[in-house]
């Protein structure tokens, strides 16, 4: 008979999130997890598979809990534009307030360190920005039916825009760039609305 866990199984992979956002996922030793997760090497392992599997596990509870506050932010009541300015302005105070330590977003960390040559994570990344393509491009058309947002713009090239500025404000912030220029950026990018 196996012995029963005797330790909470999403608290793991909560903080197994923070180490690999913090250091990345090859840069993550299984010590590193042990460390962070407070568990022995069997546990892990007896848990999770592999350290692969644990990563798979903290991305999807990183996208999950950012696409909870994306949801949160795009079905609130302010007008359309707003909404996308709101969400740069997240990206800003993320990048200089909320995580001034410079770990990013995990998601862009991830696109750029692993997706290139892992197909899974690859495809959960793909899952994801599909997610948020649509829940932008449904905002969008929304703001463009109320006015607010040019209706002569296509609605998903627009949601691809805000997320691609989403994504450059981050890089951008982790390369030095300044909040100032960080925030003309982001009000260029709402021009294009």
């Amino acid at each position: 008979m196996a012995r029963p866990r005797k330790f909470d199984e999403e608290r793991a992979v909560d903080a197994a999130m923070e180490a690999f956002w913090a250091a990345g996922y090859e840069a993550t030793s299984t010590q590193d997890l042990c460390e962070a997760t407070g568990l022995g090497r069997s546990s892990i392992y007896n848990t999770f598979k592999s350290k692969h599997d644990l990563f798979e596990r903290a991305l999807a509870r990183y996208m999950e809990c950012k696409n909870a506050e994306l949801t949160e932010l795009l079905e609130g009541d302010l007008p359309a534009r707003r909404k996308i300015r709101a969400l740069l302005q997240r990206v800003i105070d993320d990048e200089f307030v909320r995580h001034a330590d410079g770990r990013g977003c995990l998601v862009v960390n991830t696109c750029v360190e692993v997706s290139a040559h892992d197909e899974p994570v690859a495809v959960a990344l793909a899952r994801d920005y599909g997610i948020r393509l649509e829940a932008l491009r449904a905002v969008i058309e929304s703001g463009q039916r109320d006015g607010d947002i040019a209706a002569d713009k296509d609605a998903r090239t627009l949601a691809h825009l805000a997320i691609a500025s989403v994504g450059g404000l981050r890089v951008s912030a982790r390369a030095g760039v300044d909040r100032a220029a960080l925030e003309a950026v982001a009000d260029a990018a709402l021009a294009a609305f």
